[in-house]
């Protein structure tokens, strides 16, 4: 009995084993240089950028395209759209979610533990905004915006894809991301470059303070206070029609058992 506890066991405890091993090492396929500190941000940023992202990007952030179009991320033809003029905003928003490097060009980003330090992404996004003119890493101020603005401007322009509470949901051929976890800044960036298939919001579109009042009222949507009784997970009138389909349930139920024993009597 032992003996066959044993050979059940040890198998166990070497995958074990090996399953702490795996999730100890970097995403396949990622590189960190070494040395990294004896560095500049820049040439960091370039030897990263040539490791992890020239393949599908080009080597000069001029994208990738073939004669055989490849249908990347977002249908993009090529492995990846340019670089050039993208600046920092669009790289400190795409590394800092997680969303790249993608592991194959056609794979939807979405949000994920990043797969580089805060050093890395830093030199990367100084790298990619030296490819080229762009904008900078936004910096909103949502205690300046207002909330009750925020939540109209919300509900035009955001809650047929997020939701109302921000809570995400699916579209054709894409899943819609949570804001949950979204900082202000990721907010701000995501309006206007318009991630995978979201719309982007120029400042015709919507300007800072407009943007400020959006983010202001994402903000107060991440703890709800409920006052109506329970959130059901805040996704909406789908658990919401359950648990009252449910309850409209039981109450019939009762109903006719209640109907079926006066008859009865």
């Amino acid at each position: 009995m032992r003996g066959r506890r044993l050979l059940i066991a040890v198998p166990a405890l070497a995958l074990l084993a090996f399953a702490i091993v795996a999730y100890a090492q970097p995403p396949s396929g990622i590189v960190h240089p070494p040395n990294q500190t004896s560095k500049t941000p820049l040439e960091l940023g370039s030897e990263l950028y040539a490791a992890n992202c020239a393949s599908c990007h080009g080597i000069d952030g001029g994208g990738v395209s073939t004669s055989n179009p490849i249908h990347g991320a977002g249908d993009t033809e090529g492995a990846g759209p340019q670089l050039t003029g993208v600046g920092a905003q669009a790289a400190d928003f795409y590394l800092r979610t997680g969303r790249m490097p993608l592991a194959h060009p056609g794979e939807e980003p979405e949000r994920s533990r990043p797969d580089f330090n805060e050093r890395e992404i830093r030199a990367l996004t100084a790298y990619v905004a030296s490819l080229g003119g762009g904008p900078p890493i936004p910096h909103p101020r949502p205690n300046t915006g207002d909330v009750s603005r925020g939540m109209e401007l919300f509900t035009d322009h955001c809650a047929g894809c997020h939701q109302i509470v921000g809570e995400g949901g699916y579209v054709t051929d894409a899943r819609v991301p949570v804001l949950a976890h979204a900082s202000p800044t990721q907010i701000a960036e995501a309006v206007r470059i318009g991630p995978y298939l979201m719309p982007s919001f120029p400042r015709k579109s919507l300007n800072d303070r407009q943007l400020n009042s959006i983010i202001a009222y994402i903000q107060t949507i991440k703890h709800p206070t409920d006052p109506g009784g329970l959130g059901i997970g805040h996704i909406g009138p789908v658990p919401e029609g359950i648990v009252a389909w449910l309850i409209a349930a039981v109450v019939l139920v009762g109903v006719c058992l209640l109907i079926g024993e006066r008859a009865r009597a």
